[in-house]
């Protein structure tokens, strides 16, 4: 580090204000006269950032120094606050916030910080040569605390694109209320407020950036530990205040930054939320299960990428923020008649028609300008310019997404619609007949859409709708989906109808029109009228299997005999309906429900020529809803299975026991982990936990076999634990020989008053935890052995642990803890810290806040059995 300055180097104070930055730098131009003018120019820039950011973030007046020492520049920039460390930001060159100390390292031979005890001085030097060498990096202050004791908020599932673009903008906002303030500006936010707001915006980024850099997986989605002090709510709330201010400041147009595109403000809402929520006591939520409305929902969970444009198979083209395009893939340069290479670095308004070019402009302006998205998220008919000159209809759906660097990038997929024909004109005041046709029967329109698509367009569709259903999460959901596919390209509005469990009842599962912003009636869903011997409608009749049947006039009333009939044809009338086409949903030979697509206003009625599109969309959406019933009831069944295996769990006065099991998210609905816990005939308290390799129904039989058999052996034998576990080995690889497993079998002595003892053996499994009633925590690692189904010659050892009252034994299986990327070794101690803040939290909140706290992003089955010895009162 270089020598400090001498103390006849010339230096000037500065008071705390936006003036002190130019003030600085005249001085130091001043201070450095005869040096040569790019050291000089240098040296201006460096400490115009230096006090910028010692007056936004310390807040106290400034004093600067400047000298020559042997040709070489010295400057020093000295605040009042030693407290406030320096915490760099990894910024993109075209962020506006944040490049102080990014310039200083850039530009600087040589730089560094000097903590005093009450001052803090950042200085640089500039080289007489010009030219920088390339020093170290600024060294990373440890995260801010504040006057309050210490806690920890994690935050589940941060997405770091979005993040870093949320910092970005968090803190421009904040710079443009400062600058609004000091220049007389009545912004309505008391400076109290806004220096705790800054504090905590502050403290914030710091801790988010510490937590990512101790990050070393890679991965783009994290769930974050956040140390925060324990009284930092009010000061969120300060922050969240302050913002919801400058945001509506910066719609209005009287700041310079724009204000946050949706998803960002969506995240902020769900950032302060969880640090105040969990500060009071709430469970964390993971950003990726919290609701959104559309324009804000991320679609995609990881930063855009180019390579996600390319390798999708429906057009796509991605422009910035400049309406400039960046990226296209094939698909979308064949439906424009163009080159991919050839659309990159075109203007967007390349592609749309000249009568539309305005509105574009407009509504993009007005989304940088306003925040307020129109059509993101939604699907928009519009037509699209060919390089022919031609239009080409086609269905546009934007989304945003964020790069990794943080710059926003607009996803706008085109999928292709058939244009529609020309109808014909008919005499006003004519009636069309309005009933089923009998097939056959001549059509009064011809060239309906199903005739009119071409064999692609029908295959698209086709598969769409499939697809609607193979990617729902469950049936409601994918029949939704594919209601929206319908109206999207087909019709005014459908609805979908299912058999219940019930012998002839009905359920309409969904009804979707094509105007998202017009509701229908809620008379018409849910549980319709049963299908009775008196239904002759056309709804009975498809549901007994006849259809498709075309509906070109509402049935008159006289022919509504059953309070079936009369619902469907409300719902007809209801639904300004004008053609519609009703087809039953066959699957595995039977009926499950109908499917009714209709039209309306100026819409083209349905025609006979197309029925067979519509019974071929039936067709696929009956298999589609049949799979998904049968993937349910599968899912039910395992359900069912993995409940019963689990036990019933002893009550004993003296001793408090819970457990929890969560299935894997991403496997079969059982696996091979289980606990158990029983009294022995003579007093003992039994405890087991155990694990076999697997996740799939064989685990699952062989962990229920296990379980019976170690009951079994140990209350009949009533042997000490490492006797029980030899013989659970051996009558195991009687039935698996080559199957493993891990497990623990413990157990708890002691009279009611106390004291208590565990005497476990443990084959291969993870240590128990003991956590004393004052937080310690210690691993009990005695009485190790070897996994169960390797080596019945192996002696298996015995511990004995005294447990406290009220401390709490936990045994836990590895899904608790074990994470890609990270050390066992880690992965306990971070188990040991969130059981720590635990301990006097009931056994039942203990253990849920285990799997809240460490179990959110864990792939693999998770078991949790607690014991908490508790005195007679």
């Amino acid at each position: 580090m270089a020598d400090h300055p001498a103390p006849g180097a010339p230096s000037r104070r500065f008071a705390q204000g936006p003036q002190s930055a130019a003030e600085a730098r005249r001085f130091v131009r001043s201070a450095l006269d005869g040096v040569a003018p790019d050291l000089v120019e240098t040296a201006q820039l460096l400490v115009g950032e230096l006090v910028t950011n010692a007056l936004l973030h310390a807040r106290t007046e400034v004093e600067v120094s400047a000298r020559v020492d042997g040709g070489t520049v010295r400057v020093e920039v000295t605040d009042r606050r030693p407290d406030r460390g320096l915490v760099p930001y990894s910024y993109p060159p075209y962020a506006g916030t944040g490049q102080g100390l990014a310039l200083v390292g850039k530009l600087a031979s040589g730089h560094g910080v000097d903590v005093g005890q009450d001052t803090k001085t950042v200085w640089f030097e500039l080289a007489p040569d010009g030219t920088p060498r390339q020093p170290d990096g600024w060294e990373t202050s440890a995260p801010p605390s504040g006057p309050g004791s210490a806690a920890t908020v994690t935050l589940v599932d941060v997405p770091g694109a979005l993040y870093s673009a949320s910092q970005q903008h968090r803190h421009r906002l904040l710079r443009e209320v400062v600058l609004a303030l000091a220049s007389g500006d009545d912004l309505g936010v008391p400076p109290g407020e806004l220096a705790a707001a800054q504090d905590m915006n502050l403290l914030i980024s710091t801790c988010v950036t510490a937590a990512l850099r101790q990050e070393a997986n890679g991965a783009e989605i994290r769930s974050l530990p956040l140390p925060v002090p324990s009284d930092a709510g009010p000061a969120v709330q300060a922050l969240r205040t302050v913002l919801h201010l400058a945001e509506e400041k910066a719609r209005d147009e009287r700041f310079l930054t724009l204000p946050a595109l949706p998803r960002s403000r969506v995240f902020h809402e769900w950032l302060f939320d969880q640090i105040v929520g969990q500060l009071a006591g709430g469970p964390p939520t993971a950003w990726t299960v919290v609701p959104r409305e559309p324009g804000a929902s991320p679609s995609e969970l990881v930063p855009w990428d180019v390579g996600q444009v390319h390798a999708s198979r429906v057009a796509t083209i991605a422009a910035d923020e400049r309406n400039t395009i960046i990226a296209a893939n094939g698909p979308a340069a064949d439906l424009l008649g163009r080159h991919p290479d050839d659309l990159v670095g075109l203007p967007l308004t390349t592609l749309i028609p000249e009568h539309l070019r305005k509105r574009h402009l407009a509504a993009f302006t007005s989304l940088l300008l306003s925040g307020q998205p129109r059509i993101l998220g939604r699907s928009v008919p519009l037509p699209a310019l060919h390089r022919d000159g031609r239009l080409v209809p086609v269905r546009l759906f934007i989304q945003t997404q964020e790069m990794p660097d943080g710059r926003t990038v607009f996803v706008a997929q085109l999928i292709p619609r058939a244009a529609a024909p020309v109808t014909p004109s008919r005499p006003p005041g004519r009636a069309r007949p309005l009933a089923p046709q009998p097939p056959g029967r001549p059509s009064p329109q011809t060239g309906g859409t199903g005739a009119g698509m071409s064999a692609l367009e029908r295959l698209t569709l086709l598969a769409d709708t499939g697809a609607a259903l193979t990617n729902a999460p469950n049936l409601d959901e994918g029949v939704g989906q594919v209601g929206r596919v319908l109206t999207d390209r087909l019709a005014d509005w459908c609805a979908v109808d299912l058999f219940t469990a019930e012998a002839a009842r009905v359920e309409r599962v969904c009804v979707v029109r094509r105007a998202p912003e017009t509701a229908c009636p809620e008379e018409y869903e849910g549980r319709l009228p049963p299908v009775s011997e008196t239904a002759r409608g056309p709804l009975a009749r498809a549901l007994r299997g006849a259809g498709p049947l075309l509906l070109t006039e509402a049935p008159p009333p006289g022919q509504a005999t059953s309070p079936l009939d009369t619902h469907y044809r409300d719902l007809l009338r209801g639904m300004g309906t004008r053609s519609a086409v009703v087809a039953p949903l066959r699957a595995r030979g039977e009926v499950i429900g109908a499917l009714t697509v209709a039209r309306g206003g100026a819409e083209r009625p349905f025609t006979e020529d197309d029925l067979p599109l519509i019974d071929d969309l039936a067709r696929a959406l009956a298999l589609g809803a049949d799979n998904a019933r049968l993937y349910q009831e599968t899912r039910n069944i395992a359900e069912r299975l993995q409940r019963s295996l689990l036990p019933v769990l002893p009550e004993i006065d003296h001793l408090q026991i819970s457990a929890r099991y969560a299935a894997s998210s991403t496997t079969a609905q059982v696996g091979g982990d289980w606990y158990d816990s029983f009294v022995l005939p003579g007093g003992d308290t039994a405890v087991v936990i155990g694990d076999v390799t697997g996740h799939n129904l064989d685990a699952a039989i062989a962990m229920s076999q296990l379980r019976s058999m170690l009951r079994g052996i140990a209350v009949d034998r009533q042997e000490p634990p490492e006797t029980v576990l030899r013989r659970l080995d051996m009558a195991n690889h009687s039935l698996y020989r080559e199957a493993t497993a891990t497990c623990i079998y413990g157990l708890v002595k002691g009279p009611a008053d106390g004291p208590w003892e565990l005497v476990h053996s443990s084959a291969g499994h993870l240590p128990p935890l003991l956590v004393g009633e004052d937080g310690r925590t210690r691993y009990l690692q005695d009485g190790a052995g070897v996994l169960l189904g390797l080596d019945l010659d192996l002696p298996r050892p015995r511990a004995r642990d005294a447990i406290p009252a009220r401390s709490t034994v936990l045994l836990y299986t590895d899904g608790l803890i074990e994470r890609r990327d990270e050390s066992l070794d880690d992965a306990m101690d971070r188990l040991r810290r969130h059981a720590a803040a635990l301990a006097r939290e009931p056994l039942d909140v203990f253990c849920d806040e285990l799997l809240i706290g460490l179990g959110a992003d864990s792939d693999d089955d998770i078991a949790v059995l607690a014991v908490r010895p508790v005195p007679p009162s």
